[in-house]
């Protein structure tokens, strides 16, 4: 059985990995077989920046799950929210090969994001499963609704990135559904509407930044 310290060096290697290392995905990349089609330069920063703000929730996702797997309660919630993260972490790699491809960068509030959400997924995991479960079935539904905006916003012609936001919302939906099968209780309003203030503070900055 691993110790607290134990513990608390396995997420701290997990926050470098998500922040420094690169990514892999288990699942073939959505857009793998898709036939790039020419982007104007004005298209591809468009993209580029939607997909930076989708890299950078997905590594808030990261720290948070991390920070709620570590004090949650029980053994089916922490399975719940790992496999959430594995999930999670494919999306990171499709985001982070995406943005190379259309010659973009990552974010670099990232680290930033990081230390917030882990702290923020303590904080959930330590009220009891419910309410954590009950954050993580919201987030995701936020994080479904900004993916339905960006496909709104994302150029017409690119495919290949339209394909992985797709994806992507599939697997989101699924962990809310999952979290609401686990036990997840519904947030108060005043909860669910900090949490859209702290999105849009993030989407926002991370789109230029």
């Amino acid at each position: 059985m691993l110790s607290k310290l134990d513990t608390l060096i396995i997420e701290f290697d997990t926050g470098l990995r998500t922040l420094l290392a690169k990514p892999r995905s288990i699942r073939a990349h959505p857009d793998a077989g898709v036939v790039e089609t020419d982007l104007s330069e004005c298209e591809k920063n468009q993209a580029s920046a939607l997909m930076r703000v989708n890299h950078t929730g997905e590594v808030c996702a990261q720290a948070l799950y991390s920070g709620q797997a570590l004090t949650a309660h029980r053994p089916e919630t922490t399975a719940a929210l790992k496999q959430a993260a594995i999930e999670e972490t494919e999306h990171l790699a499709w985001c982070e090969s995406r943005i190379t491809e259309l010659g973009g960068r990552t974010s670099l509030l990232n680290p930033l994001f990081y230390a917030g959400s882990f702290t923020m997924g303590v904080i959930a995991g330590a009220l009891g499963d419910k309410w954590n479960l009950g954050f993580l079935a919201e987030t995701e539904k936020q994080v479904g609704e900004h993916l339905a905006n960006h496909l709104e916003k994302l150029p017409q012609s690119d495919q290949k990135t339209r394909r992985i936001i797709q994806q992507m919302q599939l697997d989101e939906a699924k962990h809310a559904s999952e979290a609401k099968q686990y036990g997840a209780a519904e947030l108060p309003a005043p909860a669910k509407f900090l949490m859209k203030k702290v999105s849009k503070l993030m989407t926002t900055s991370s789109y230029y930044l």
